[in-house]
């Protein structure tokens, strides 16, 4: 139906303001409901932000924010307004009072949906277009005073990825003690929802490690008296019986521990091996040891470690609540969730991983797995150097764009970062980071125009 706009409507279409009638007219639900203004209006953009497509607040109140709660009062006539900003098609649907507009297909053209939110609660807008909602493009509408819900918290079991330790130098081979606890926690895994992690000292990945070639490591395993389930571990870098895990199997409450010697430098896994052995690793039981080759490494101005994993939750991405295991998606390799460093917020949010224009930039990248091959890539850089697969003694490939990782690998990458911005960790197997893969990387400095530099005019519609 066509709804017949007064000027004051037209106004607050211009302004991106809510405006509220002082009554309400007495209409049925549908489209007979709708009277000739609206008394809350709200303005979207169809734009891309962090990597995702979404609506942004075109102006008001809601300027500049993705994916706007739109906030109204029970009974108000709603109109949202949609601006194409991106020239991809779109739609906008508010599915719970059947309220959908038509497509639309350029940059710049717009529509609307008018309905009447007689329903309290908490509800969602979206685009229908096939995979838009899990692209990002989804947003909450809240109808009446609604008391918010409270959100599950878990422990932050995220690893900070400037957790790397002391480098070696060159010292001489030393004896060396290592102590790992390991604890099933109840963990946060994105914002609204939770999973039952099993760690190394809380963590995920568990601690970095950092050795000489040479040395004599003692490592001390304590399985937390409150855990279920008997956990191991087996170093990568150990030469010896299930590189550790035969002579580690610690119930709850108990010790145990071995020694070995470091003999061959490189970058390494560790894990769990209690099986089921590929449970307790999507649990969130890895890490990583570097041995350092004789003399240590070159020095870098800023290093980081990093470490991909993968959940099987019987519920799907995004379900809020605690998650739970799933072992039927485990045994058919088909994860909810990818994630760097324990969680979906562990490099976009909750860590900031930073550096100059100029600096030099060494990231330890390792995958747990237990099963999904990473395709590791900053998008922008380019890997100065990269140790393939852990090795640090023969020569490092050079000027490489994405490196590959098996599961239970790990490779060192460099670069020298020149221009300032904001710099996306991923895998290019880039449908997971809709199931959360993703870190940030913010480089400061002065621009470098002989390096980069836009040469393009601000779009009309979206004024960027």
């Amino acid at each position: 139906m066509k709804v017949k706009l007064l000027p004051s409507l037209i106004a607050a279409l211009v302004l991106g303001t809510a405006t509220l009638a002082p009554a309400y007219a007495q209409h049925q639900h549908g489209p007979a409901s709708v009277q000739n203004v609206a008394d809350v209006v709200f303005t979207l953009r169809t734009d891309i932000a962090d990597g995702k497509l979404v609506f942004m607040g075109n102006a008001g109140a809601i300027n500049g924010k993705a994916n706007p709660t739109l906030n109204v009062p029970l009974g108000a006539v709603v109109q949202i307004n949609l601006v194409n900003g991106d020239g991809a098609t779109h739609d906008l649907t508010v599915a719970d009072f059947a309220a959908k507009s038509n497509q639309i297909n350029v940059k710049g053209a717009s529509t609307s949906i008018v309905f009447r939110a007689d329903k309290k609660g908490e509800f969602t807008y979206i685009c229908s277009l096939p995979g838009h909602v899990q692209a990002g493009m989804i947003g909450k509408l809240v109808v009446g005073d609604v008391s918010p819900t409270a959100k599950p918290q878990g422990a932050d079991i995220s690893r900070d990825p400037h957790d790397v330790g002391t480098p070696v130098g060159a010292r001489g081979p030393q004896h060396l003690k290592v102590n790992l606890e390991t604890t099933e926690v109840m963990g946060q895994l994105m914002d609204g929802s939770t999973y039952k992690y099993w760690t190394f000292n809380n963590k995920v990945p568990g601690p970095f490690i950092r050795v000489r070639v040479g040395d004599t490591v003692e490592v001390n395993l304590a399985n937390k008296a409150d855990s279920h389930m008997i956990h191991s571990v087996d170093f990568h870098a150990v030469t010896g019986p299930g590189g550790g895990a035969t002579v580690t199997q610690a119930a709850p409450g108990n010790n145990k521990s071995f020694v070995f010697k470091a003999l061959n430098p490189g970058l390494y896994v560790y894990h769990c091996a209690t099986p089921m052995v590929a449970q307790h690793i999507s649990n969130g039981m890895y890490g990583m040891i570097l041995v350092e080759p004789e003399g240590g490494l070159p020095k870098v101005d800023r290093e980081f470690y990093v470490m991909q994993g993968e959940l099987y939750t019987a519920q799907k991405h995004g379900t809020a609540g605690e998650n739970e295991f799933s072992l039927e998606k485990l045994l058919a390799e088909q994860p909810e969730h990818l994630i760097f460093n324990g969680n979906h917020d562990a490099l976009t949010k909750t860590h900031r991983m930073e550096a100059k224009v100029g600096e030099t930039v060494r990231i330890f990248f390792g995958v747990g797995g237990p099963n999904a091959t990473s395709s590791f890539h900053v998008i922008g850089e380019i890997f100065d150097r990269v140790y393939a697969m852990g090795d640090l003694t023969s020569p490092p490939l050079r000027n490489v764009q994405t490196t590959t990782v098996a599961p239970g690998g790990a490779t060192m990458v460099e670069f020298k970062v020149d221009v300032p911005g904001r710099y996306i960790l991923v895998d290019h197997a880039l449908s997971r980071m809709e199931k959360g893969l993703a870190g940030f990387l913010y480089v400061t400095g002065k621009d470098d125009p002989e390096v980069f530099t836009s040469t393009s005019k601000p779009d009309a519609a979206s004024g960027h």
